[in-house]
């Protein structure tokens, strides 16, 4: 995995600096940025707190781009 690009994208559109966001998740900064730059993969549950969270898919949180049907 390269990265969440999704996640940065979408933090970053919303103003929200790295602590902020892994304080309300409640996980730390540096499990944050590891997820963003593809150091680290999320667990399922992580990734649906932060779709919930930032209000978007599971898929745009990895891709930055919503699903589409082929």
């Amino acid at each position: 995995m390269s990265g969440m690009i999704g996640l940065r994208n979408i933090r970053k559109a919303k103003n929200l600096y790295q602590q902020k966001v892994a304080m309300d998740l409640n996980i730390t900064r540096e499990a944050l940025s590891h997820y963003e730059n593809g150091r680290r993969e999320p667990t399922l549950a992580m990734l649906v707190r932060m779709s919930e969270y930032f209000h978007v898919s599971i898929d745009y949180l990895i891709t930055g781009k919503e699903f589409e049907e082929r």
